[in-house]
């Protein structure tokens, strides 16, 4: 197991790659080129230097998060192989510099969705938080204006305004797109990029969707167990697996998730740990990463991870943003540090406990 942490880049980012750096245990970073629009061929020159600066500051470049899927592909349109054709080139590019880690999801519209970016807590920290019943009252050309407001100047991942500023041609163009639709749109594509993942040794590793159930009537398809099982059987090629995100599919109380590690063992690539605090039906808000402040229980995740054999990336999740820390809602260094040192602390008591 490989303890990171996210990043995005130079210019989007303000936490140093040097202070990620300090972390005890963290080898490495998840980034991305950040600013990249969806269907847009990433640039070997971009790449490399990517790379290039992760490795100065003495970390590895252990993934990409994400390669983001443009919209053709997501709803089948005419145009989608095109997009597809893109997206291998890509994903060749990423191979012959040597990354073979790939985050992505298939949500559509919104990558994710929250209702609050700094909801107080009584510990004085702000959190992520998401209530079903303000959504519902909520109409859908609000939310972009409704996030915006909220991001303190950042361009939030999966809310990029070339695009999203066009939110009525979104929902137009996903009328129609049910779930069975959806998801042999997510099979084709996959079973189109499966051969330049083989020849690189590419993990492509799909995000559940978050939250978990249907948002402005929209489709979603990586829901639960069933979901994931449902598409590895589908797509049944080892490097088809899963970023096991433990927020994600915890904010849906019946989600077992040690029972989906179990169930998804060597499919699981990566993993986001962090935990969750659930305050009524279909709400919950974000927590720090120890078991005792939310709703999960982290040891039994860890456990899971390392019965299964686990040995791929993962990076303590959203954080708390405390100690008057400015940065991108949810990605602030502090509170990530605090995760990842919780983390790598539960993993080691793990690993001594199975060696007497």
């Amino acid at each position: 197991m490989q303890m990171t942490m996210r990043w995005f880049g130079q210019g989007y980012d303000p936490v140093r790659l040097e202070h990620i750096r300090q972390v005890p245990g963290v080898t490495g970073v998840i980034t991305t080129l950040y600013g990249t629009l969806p269907g847009v061929v990433w640039e070997e020159g971009a790449i490399r230097a990517m790379r290039e600066t992760v490795e100065a500051a003495g970390l590895q470049l252990a993934g990409i998060e994400s390669v983001n899927i443009h919209d053709a592909i997501k709803v089948g349109s005419a145009d989608r192989d095109q997009y597809i054709d893109n997206y291998i080139t890509t994903l060749e590019r990423l191979g012959k510099a040597g990354i073979t880690l790939v985050c992505y999801n298939f949500m559509p519209v919104f990558d994710w969705t929250r209702t609050d970016l700094a909801k107080k807590r009584g510990d004085g920290s702000t959190v992520l938080a998401y209530d079903q019943k303000v959504i519902d009252a909520i109409d859908p050309d609000a939310m972009f204006s409704s996030m915006s407001a909220q991001s303190k100047g950042y361009t939030l991942a999966g809310w990029e305004p070339e695009r999203l500023g066009k939110l009525k041609e979104l929902f137009a163009l996903y009328r129609g797109v049910d779930e069975d639709r959806l998801f042999e749109n997510l099979a084709y594509f996959l079973e189109r990029i499966m051969p330049v993942c083989g020849q690189y040794g590419i993990n492509m590793a799909i995000h559940p969707d978050d939250p978990g159930w249907s948002v402005f009537s929209l489709p979603r398809i990586i829901k639960n167990q069933e979901d994931l099982l449902r598409l590895m059987r589908r797509v049944d090629n080892p490097r088809n697996g899963v970023t096991l995100c433990t927020g994600s599919l915890g904010a849906n109380p019946a989600n077992d998730i040690p029972g989906v590690i179990r169930a998804l063992q060597g499919r699981i690539h990566f993993v986001h740990a962090r935990n969750l605090r659930h305050t009524g039906p279909g709400a919950f808000e974000e927590s720090a990463h120890l078991s005792a402040d939310g709703s999960l229980d982290m040891y039994a995740v860890m456990r899971a991870l390392y019965d299964t054999g686990f040995q791929g990336p993962i990076r303590p999740d959203h954080g708390r943003m405390i100690w008057d820390e400015e940065a991108m809602p949810g990605y602030g260094l502090f509170d990530r540090a605090l995760g990842a040192a919780y983390l790598n602390g539960l993993y080691e008591a793990i690993v001594k406990e199975n060696r007497r």
